[in-house]
């Protein structure tokens, strides 16, 4: 008997009851970590769709030139002024048209860069009119309309000046980056002999 006391001595079991908390301990800690994953996993498909979206966006409001760039010459030596027209493409989102009035008050969203051999002015001065089905509704392109834009070259804005008169064979580029969509890069070379209209295809 003394034998078997001594080896029932000091000798100590697990309850129900530990065993429960222990259990309940590991299904807490395995919920809190998946519904992190979850979590995690829900918010990476929500930023993904986010970004589906917003290409979708970008794609439906997309400007298109519209026929030739027209330039204009009150001397038939210098380049007096540019004329370009832009559609919206099919089914796209109407896009902000609001013409640049040349101050640094303007309002305009969709901004028209000019580069030369020897200048770069940005958010020149331009004016539009619209043409086409449906026309503008507070200055918006809709699909199916179509939209002239005008630059006066003695009138880029305030303190846009280039500091050389386009003439023969000089080359131009305008950049036309609407507040939504892609931008338009149109690039044309005048002719050697200037005339009052020229249509540069």
């Amino acid at each position: 008997m003394k034998a078997v006391k001594n080896l029932l001595k000091d000798q100590k079991g697990m309850t129900g009851l530990e065993t429960a908390i222990i259990l309940i301990a590991f299904v807490t800690v395995a919920a809190v970590f998946g519904y992190a994953v979850l979590s995690a996993g829900l918010f990476s498909a929500e930023q993904s769709k986010a970004t589906i979206y917003a290409g979708l966006t970008e794609a439906q409001s997309n400007l298109q030139v519209s026929g030739s760039v027209i330039a204009k010459s009150a001397d038939e030596e210098n380049v007096s002024s540019l004329i370009v027209t832009v559609r919206n493409t099919p089914a796209g989102n109407p896009i902000d048209m609001t013409p640049c009035d040349g101050t640094s008050n303007s309002t305009n969203k969709c901004v028209i860069s000019l580069a030369t051999k020897g200048s770069y002015l940005n958010n020149v001065k331009w004016t539009t009119a619209f043409t086409g089905n449906g026309g503008s509704i507070s200055n918006l392109l809709a699909p199916g309309a179509q939209c002239q834009i005008s630059i006066d070259f003695n009138d880029l804005g305030t303190g846009q000046t280039l500091s050389d008169n386009l003439t023969a064979n000089d080359t131009f580029t305008l950049q036309i980056k609407p507040g939504v969509g892609s931008t338009i890069t149109v690039e044309r070379t005048l002719p050697g002999s200037l005339s009052y209209v020229m249509n540069l295809e």
